[in-house]
């Protein structure tokens, strides 16, 4: 079973309002568990949850504009690792100027 935290006890350390946390988790940025009627969030989701907040509260980013910045963070990276497999594509030939593209 994966470490988590109930949503009681992240609103209560984090001091993030119950309705933000809801938003973030019906615009399924977050994915709750659930257990005998207690809702938890795996700590893998920290993170994310640590950086909506930031955005939220400290920048004043309202929820589409996290849910747009999160997407397109996700983009960035998926380019990131396929330039990285493209390149070490490349690098395996020996004589890549040969190579008719």
């Amino acid at each position: 079973m994966n470490e988590r935290i109930s949503i009681e006890e992240i609103i209560r350390l984090y001091k993030i309002d119950y309705t933000f946390l809801d938003q973030l988790i019906d615009s399924e940025l977050l994915h709750p568990e659930t257990e005998n009627s207690i809702r938890y969030i795996v700590y893998e989701e920290l993170s994310h949850l640590e950086r909506f907040a930031n955005w939220h509260y400290d920048l004043d980013v309202n929820l589409p504009g996290i849910e747009i910045i999160h997407k397109l963070l996700n983009q960035l990276e998926e380019l990131k690792n396929e330039n990285r497999k493209l390149l070490q594509n490349v690098s395996k030939f020996e004589n890549w100027e040969d190579v008719d593209f």
